[in-house]
């Protein structure tokens, strides 16, 4: 299934966007889409079996805004340095673990809202990113099989970047990733029975219409399963907290000089297959 949500902010309400590519109501069926209801299995359920009787209204999609997939997130994890091409290019070692940094809620909007480049940015930079969308309570998992029933789903993630902030000011990553609307996610959660494979997608990025990232899964250092078991063994996940799963080669940093980083006017452009595509425009905070 393709969940989603649609509304203006702060009021989005569930739809599904069905087989035919029609934009259906879900506001009678469920209350909304959230870490409650993707650890429901009876409620996910009843979804399925009212898309299946073909009764669930139609949206007018025309000038409806697509929020965030996923409501009330608990956390967002990152997982930086995740792709061999990407360490390649900014000229790190290989991680021998996984690098963890945490990006607020807060950061999170949808997939085609408006990116502000923060005050004082002269290093704006673009990461076109698989998400994970957890849908069990997860701890200390031992195997890959255990992590990967713990994932409801999966999304496109845009985990926007100020390289100056993030690697220029001391201390950790932490101001460099959490300015505001640095976490555009959507337009879909996809559910993980119609991804059987993670690890085979295609994810691709353009600025102004020039392909800047055209990368695969395959290329992740440590797979989702892989992602999603080490996570647990230092934090408790919870059903809608996401795990964004590093990017590939072609930022703005690994580029020769002048970078081309980010700014106001610019659009960004992103996608990945069989998950949907995003589209931003940047203005000024």
């Amino acid at each position: 299934m393709k969940l989603l949500r649609v509304g203006t902010v702060g009021a989005e309400s569930p739809a599904l966007l069905d087989e035919t590519g029609v934009l259906r109501d879900l506001s009678d069926t469920v209350r909304d889409i959230d870490g409650t209801l993707l650890a429901d299995d009876a409620a996910l359920a009843r979804i399925r079996a009212a898309a299946a009787s073909g009764g669930l209204p139609a949206l007018d999609a025309d000038g409806l805004r697509i929020g965030p997939p996923v409501a009330r997130i608990g956390k967002v994890v990152c997982i930086g340095l995740n792709y061999h091409d990407h360490a390649r290019e900014t000229g790190a070692a290989t991680p021998e673990e996984p690098i963890i940094f945490m990006k607020a809620p807060d950061t999170v909007v949808g997939p085609d809202d408006t990116v502000l480049v923060p005050r004082g940015s002269v290093k704006t930079d673009w990461e076109v990113e698989l998400a994970v969308v957890i849908g069990r309570t997860a701890r200390y998992l031992e195997t890959d099989e255990q992590a990967l029933a713990a994932v409801a789903g999966y999304a496109v993630a845009h985990d926007v970047s100020e390289r100056a902030f993030q690697i220029e000011r001391g201390g950790q990553w932490d101001k460099g990733k959490n300015c505001e609307t640095f976490n555009p996610l959507g337009p879909w959660l996809v559910t993980a029975d119609e991804v059987p494979d993670p690890q085979a997608l295609g994810v691709r990025l353009w600025v102004n219409g020039e392909l800047k990232q055209d990368g695969t899964t395959a290329e992740q250092i440590f797979p989702v399963a892989e992602v999603v078991r080490y996570v647990s063994q230092f934090m408790t996940l919870y059903p809608g907290d996401v795990i964004n799963t590093g990017t590939p080669a072609g930022v703005a940093m690994g580029q020769p000089e002048p970078k081309p980083y980010l700014r106001a006017g610019d659009v960004v452009e992103l996608e990945i297959d069989g998950l949907g595509r995003q589209r931003q425009e940047l203005a000024s905070a």
